[in-house]
């Protein structure tokens, strides 16, 4: 029995050094305590820190820092890098870069102008120090961004530039960090370390933005089908990302940065690698490092003396002041309103991920000390609150002034109605495809399932063959959900597929169908009597698609569009869907259309406050369909809106194109569509 009390005493002596104890209690912390504080409305991320202060060696000494701890907070601070260059929108990015350049000089060069003089003078730091702290300044974390995102005011350009600004702040702070890092070091600036500097960077982002980009597009092609093993590749160009960064002489979060910068246009938002991802780094590696980082936090110097305080209060206003005149700035030269100024504001006053990194791979090269480091945290909490009510109180602003009516009338507007997507299925060869696809262009602030329908003929077998039917689509349901994205399946009776397609659809008031691309051979035509029965008695928008290569490998969208394609009902539909393609892709869009399409496109983009990286080429002559292939790529997608013969966008030479897109662009992705 004492043998038994002196092992249970061993196991549970402070600090715990059992490894399976340590890391249930940190899963069990990282369980518990968003839920216990999530009542008061504490930021989650400042959960996590307080809850590493409690249990850390300055705490009540349940943990101590131990190699484990380290690796695992490493791995925490490379994921919150890797994913803040992979979640950036470059495609909104490109439309509004100048304006983005603009913001991003005004949030990098304000803060570090005020924040250096702060830190040298007042607070009595060196240069490094001083510097590396007021750099800090200028990062911003994108906390506030679900509120924007939610309240459909993402769109707005005010929301766009602030985005922007993140890709020029977080790189440009980075190269400060290396910078800081070599002069901290024995010997400091000198022209060798320029040098070597100049060319190991040059070549690491050669690798990264032209060697690694080839890599992974041919991995996702021969791997198409090896789902799990997407995930460990992106995993592994992580971390060689970083270490190669180590061997040019910078910082490995700087590796892990470019990495996600690298596989950006590769890993779709709404993909299921891109869930994996997130998933992985939001329940374990990110918490953890967040937790590690509090139990940096030496609470005792906060009360030790005035130096402390007076940091952390520094610390808070130099950022908080820093930020504001940035948006300020931004407002007057491009004259937004002030709801505009203060989503700017609220979006880059936070300061959580390269924030983190930053003044934690300081402290660790002791450049910075823990009052620094205490006050980081601190203001991290003081931020986090801030930028919350600011930009959720600029939302609801902006929402107001865009309707003209209270923001709870515009909820109850039609312009918030559920989407709903039907997917009818001829065979399951090419469902997976499809319902990729689906995903790919559903809204998603949709709560509505993805309705997967199959239809069997009304005979004797009509029971078996539904009940075999819904067997088979099981198997869909869990790739769907592996992107988060619910799945409805529906087997139905009906003397023929094409009623119980359309019946279907009304049931389900559907916005539109996707459907997979007709079977043909030869000069045969594309559009059979079965497929033109199911789009002549479905009266709702019916996409076609046939994928011939991964989404994510994609380089550009081709776009035809036949005159009066503006006044169908369901122009505004199929633009946005463009849009959704292109954004979820970060591929830009070519239009081949008339000046009136053209017109009519631009000015619905405008009224709805969308943006897309839009290039037009005017093109009439559909009789000479095949003129637009000659600047055409095999990793195109080329997508043609038609129109239902009897439509006032239908013309006959509409019905021959089809057959010319499945012999003349045999190796491209294909989609048609044929509008409400």
């Amino acid at each position: 029995m004492n043998e038994f009390l002196e092992i249970l005493y061993h196991e549970f002596e402070l600090p715990l050094s059992n490894p399976v104890l340590v890391f249930s209690l940190i899963l069990l912390i990282i369980l518990i305590s968003p839920i216990l504080f999530r009542r008061i409305n504490i930021p989650g991320i400042i959960v996590l820190i307080i809850s590493g202060i409690i249990i850390g060696p300055f705490g009540v000494g349940l943990l101590e820092q131990n190699a484990a701890i380290d690796l695992f907070s490493k791995i925490g601070l490379l994921y919150i890098m890797f994913i803040a260059g992979l979640e950036l929108d470059m495609n909104q990015f490109k439309v509004n870069r100048n304006k983005s350049f603009t913001f991003g000089f005004f949030t990098f060069i304000l803060p570090l102008a005020i924040g250096f003089p702060v830190c040298f003078y007042l607070l009595g730091y060196d240069f490094n120090a001083s510097f590396l702290t007021a750099s800090m300044f200028a990062t911003h974390t994108l906390i506030s961004y679900p509120i924007v995102s939610k309240m459909g005011v993402s769109k707005n350009e005010a929301v766009a530039i602030t985005v922007g600004g993140t890709i020029l702040t977080d790189t440009a702070v980075l190269i400060i960090l290396a910078v800081i890092m070599g002069n901290a070091q024995e010997g400091g600036l000198t022209y060798d370390f320029w040098v070597r500097l100049v060319i190991s960077l040059s070549i690491f982002v050669a690798i990264m933005f032209f060697i690694v980009p080839r890599i992974a597009k041919w991995f996702f092609t021969t791997m198409e089908k090896e789902k799990h093993s997407h995930y460990i590749f992106v995993l592994t160009v992580v971390f060689l990302a970083a270490f190669m960064a180590e061997l040019a002489g910078v910082e490995d979060i700087i590796g892990a940065f470019l990495a996600g910068l690298a596989l950006n246009r590769l890993i779709p938002h709404s993909s299921a690698l891109m869930n994996r991802i997130e998933f992985m780094g939001n329940s374990l590696f990110i918490p953890f490092f967040l937790i590690s980082v509090g139990m940096l936090v030496d609470i005792r110097v906060i009360f030790s003396g005035y130096m402390a305080i007076l940091v952390a209060i520094t610390l808070s206003v130099v950022a908080i002041a820093g930020k504001w005149l940035a948006a300020f700035f931004t407002q007057l030269v491009y004259k937004y309103t002030a709801s505009q100024r203060k989503v700017i504001f609220g979006l880059s006053s936070g300061h959580a991920a390269a924030t983190l990194a930053v003044i934690i791979v300081g402290y660790n090269a002791g450049i910075i000390d823990i009052n620094i480091l205490n006050g980081t945290i601190i203001l991290i909490l003081i931020t986090s609150i801030v930028a919350t009510l600011a930009t959720e109180n600029a939302a609801k602003n902006m929402l107001a002034e865009a309707k003209e009516v209270d923001p709870e009338e515009i909820k109850k507007s039609e312009s918030f109605k559920m989407e709903s997507i039907l997917l009818p299925l001829a065979n399951m060869v090419n469902l997976e495809d499809l319902l990729e696809f689906a995903v790919l262009i559903k809204d998603k602030s949709s709560e509505n399932p993805v309705s997967i329908l199959t239809v069997v003929p009304n005979d004797e077998q009509a029971e078996l063959n539904i009940a075999q039917a819904r067997t088979r689509l099981e198997d869909f349901v869990k790739q769907a959900s592996a992107t988060e994205t619910s799945v409805d399946v529906t087997a139905t009776i009906d003397k023929d597929i094409a009623s119980g397609i359309s019946r279907k659809s009304k049931e389900l008031i559907a916005d539109f169908l996707v459907m997979g691309w007709p079977t043909s051979s030869g000069d045969e035509v594309v559009i059979g009597d079965k497929m033109a029965g199911i789009i002549n008695k479905t009266p709702k928008t019916v996409f076609l698609c046939r994928v011939e290569r991964p989404w994510a490998t994609h380089q550009k969208l081709i776009l035809a569009v036949p005159p009066n394609s503006e006044k169908m009902e369901s122009f505004e539909l199929w633009v946005k869907k463009v849009i959704k393609i292109a954004e979820e892709l970060s591929v830009p869009i070519l239009v081949n259309c008339g000046k009136e399409t053209q017109a009519a496109i631009e000015e619905l983009v405008d009224k709805l406050n969308l943006r897309a990286p839009f290039e037009f080429n005017e093109f009439t002559d559909w009789e000479d369909f095949l003129i637009i292939s000659k600047n055409i790529q095999p990793e195109d997608i080329v997508m043609l809106i038609t129109a239902r013969k009897g439509s006032i966008a239908h013309q006959p030479i509409l019905d021959k194109i089809p057959i010319k897109l499945e012999n003349y662009f045999r190796e491209n992705t294909k989609i048609m569509v044929f509008p409400q």
